[in-house]
């Protein structure tokens, strides 16, 4: 016969037990955790030997808003600026709803079987209120995500017109020196607005959608005088006939945008992303645009343009960020805020005010900064 047994519950103590948050985190010497000092040429190397992980942190730093990662991200796209462009550079826009990430997931992967490397940067909508952004693209390119040809990044559209992350152009550079030889880049989709990815792509493509009030909203001159290839997507089953229909009428909408006969109109067809039909004919359609871009000279010129364009966003950008950043403005700020709810003061005394006090600060800020640029 066994003894018999006191039970542990008897044994143990009624006093409650240490919790999780009664232990102290460990302490960690804050010289062993401190992130080593970047180095604009040892991400450099990364970037062109195609290290994903390289490739990833040097898209962040140039999406950095840290003043201190401007000169290092400056840094790093003067090292990569021989190995850019090459790429073709497409810019992918279309109504919510039109299935731009599965057709980007659909074309990608027969892209990459005819053996290009995809880089996909998908823009995804800022909250005006909070600031949040879902970043849900990845989720809807879930094939091409897994190809370790493709390299997919969603980034926040912030609150820069046309849904278009102000550093997309320094991602784009990147990803190109990186080896990608096409690179696609899907904006939010908010109507005539998409004229900032038209100025940084070489071909612009607008996805359609039949059924969605597409006809009507074709019809405004601003989208269509940007498209050099519109695709009219979801043409299979029952809406094949109808995305017929509506393909037809915006290829008489582009008549109707330029008086010029002779000039050439894009080419508006037919697709599904589900079953593949079409996606050939699409591509074809942007590579054929591409290449007569090129034989005329226009490519060349083109992004010269928007090189300029880009120099000057970037100075607007940098001004906004300095202004709203001014320890000068920031002290008068609420104040005049006030004044002008309460009708004391104008809009204009107070824009002129807040522009006064920000020229005292443009001096200490700038003041013996290196742009690089000699004689």
């Amino acid at each position: 016969m066994t003894e018999e047994r006191t039970p542990l519950w008897a044994e143990s103590s009624s006093a409650p037990g240490r919790q999780y948050g009664d232990a102290e985190p460990p302490r960690r010497d804050p010289a062993a955790v401190r992130r080593r000092t970047l180095d604009p040429r040892e991400l450099a190397e990364k970037v062109l030997a195609g290290d994903r992980g390289g490739i990833a942190r040097a898209i962040t730093l140039v999406e950095s808003s840290k003043p201190a990662h401007h000169a290092v991200a400056a840094g790093l796209l003067r090292i990569l600026r021989p190995h850019t462009g090459r790429a073709t550079r497409v810019g992918i826009t279309g109504v919510p709803g039109a299935g731009k990430s599965t057709f980007i997931d659909a074309l990608g992967q027969r892209l990459i079987a005819q053996g290009h490397r995809i880089a996909v940067l998908a823009v995804d909508p800022t909250s005006a209120k909070t600031g949040g952004s879902i970043l849900g693209d990845r989720t809807r390119m879930g094939e091409l995500a897994q190809s370790e040809s493709a390299f997919i990044r969603p980034s926040p559209a912030g609150s820069h017109l046309g849904g278009v992350a102000r550093t997309t152009r320094e991602s784009m550079l990147v990803l190109e020196a990186a080896g990608y030889d096409v690179v696609l880049i899907e904006t939010v989709g908010v109507g005539q607005s998409e004229v900032a990815v038209s100025g940084m792509v070489d071909t612009f493509l607008l996805i359609a959608l039949a059924r969605a009030g597409d006809q009507l909203q074709g019809i405004k001159r601003g989208i269509l005088e940007m498209a050099d290839v519109i695709a009219v997507n979801k043409a299979d089953g029952d809406n094949e006939g109808e995305s017929r229909v509506t393909a037809r009428e915006l290829s008489i909408a582009m008549k109707l945008i330029t008086s010029d006969p002779k000039a050439p109109r894009p080419p508006v067809m037919t697709c599904s992303a589900l079953t593949g039909t079409g996606l050939d004919d699409v591509w074809t359609a942007i590579v054929d645009h591409r290449a007569r871009l090129e034989a005329s000279g226009q490519l060349e010129a083109r992004r010269a343009r928007q090189q300029r364009e880009w120099l000057w966003a970037l100075v607007n950008g940098e001004l906004e960020d300095a202004l709203r950043t001014s320890e000068a403005v920031s002290a008068i700020r609420g104040r005049l805020e006030a004044q002008v709810e309460d009708g004391e003061l104008s809009a204009l005394e107070a824009s002129d005010a807040i522009l006064a006090a920000f020229a005292t600060d443009v001096p200490a800020r700038w003041k013996g900064h290196d742009s690089g640029f000699a004689g």
